[in-house]
């Protein structure tokens, strides 16, 4: 039998490698601080256009023109993401900030998680 490779865990340090402590994919919907965290929108163009809510302070990202705004996302700071439910939006776009290097986990369950916990929310 011949040994298989394991795949690099993402940590966000810019140069992963077996060493890096694996960085959580998730954040539970009532763990979000929105004061002290850097917040994306990522719902696709069309599910933000018809929702009048957002989280306070997040900014808006269009998951399918990533390529344009990725290479702004800091890469010190901690990033959190959500889309509609917390699906392949979100999943997809956390593996490209976890491979540019970025600190990025999403919320579990999205946006409708994160309401139903007693996160706040603001008209946009």
């Amino acid at each position: 039998m011949e040994p298989t490779a394991q795949p690099l865990k993402r940590c966000g340090c810019g140069s992963p490698s077996e060493k890096c402590e694996e960085l959580a994919r998730t954040i539970k919907p009532a763990q979000l601080d929105p004061d002290t965290t850097l917040v994306f929108d990522v719902r696709r163009e069309a599910d933000y256009a018809a929702s009048n809510e957002t989280i306070p302070g997040a900014l808006w990202k269009n998951p399918d023109k990533i390529d344009a705004w990725i290479g702004a996302v800091p890469r010190t700071l901690d990033v959190v993401i959500y889309c509609v439910r917390g699906g392949s939006v979100s999943n997809s776009v956390v593996d490209r900030l976890q491979a540019a290097g970025v600190k990025a986990r999403f919320i579990e369950g999205g946006l409708e998680a994160y309401k139903a916990a007693g996160g706040k929310v603001i008209s946009k």
